[in-house]
């Protein structure tokens, strides 16, 4: 017999990929129960409904995904190597995040901007930590005398509208070029803010 914890992260590995891929609305309880092998009681024993495993499994897909960035991020010694890594994360990381149904950033945000408050605030939860993330990594090269003083709020937001806006565009168009030609940009923008 499994302990409530170890059921509820089985739960949430099994289903978490599911919910990027099919979104809240498109998930059923069917799709829960057939990934898990558990029934409708078992899931809802460990979880008072279907926003709380949802909710779960977006913080899931973002920690994995978060996990993958920052070890690259890690590894880097200059701020311009931690930015380039992050960009250059969704260029060499592309297949991987879209045999996955996307980033699970985007598909949240676009499946719950309407529709589900408490999702909608995970998202922003990401995204502000992903914004103070490079935020950080552009005051440490301002501090270092690496970048010149840019506004890091402005570029920060400019960075993850630009991969996010890719990510899409080049899924729906089944076109990675897209994601390629606009990360090349942003690698150009960052090499003019250097000292």
């Amino acid at each position: 017999m499994k302990r409530p914890e170890e059921t509820k992260k089985y739960i949430i590995e099994k289903v978490a990929p599911i919910f990027n891929k099919k979104g809240f609305t498109g998930t059923y309880l069917s799709d829960l129960e057939k990934a898990t092998g558990l029934t409708k009681g078992s899931i809802y024993g460990n979880f008072k409904n279907k926003n709380e495993v949802a909710i779960e499994a977006f913080r899931y897909n973002f920690k994995q995904l978060s996990k993958k960035i920052k070890f690259r991020i890690d590894k880097s010694k200059t701020s311009k190597e931690k930015i380039l890594k992050f960009i250059e994360f969704y260029e060499t990381e592309y297949e991987n995040i879209i045999r996955n149904g996307g980033c699970p950033i985007l598909n949240t945000a676009v499946d719950t901007d309407d529709g589900n408050e408490f999702l909608k605030i995970e998202v922003q939860k990401a995204i502000t930590n992903w914004i103070t993330l490079i935020e950080n990594i552009l005051k440490e090269g301002i501090r270092k005398s690496e970048f010149k003083n840019i506004n890091t709020y402005k570029f920060s937001i400019k960075i993850i509208s630009i991969i996010e806006g890719s990510i899409m565009m080049a899924k729906v168009l089944d076109n990675k070029d897209i994601i390629q030609y606009n990360i090349e940009n942003l690698k150009k923008e960052i090499d003019n803010f250097l000292q």
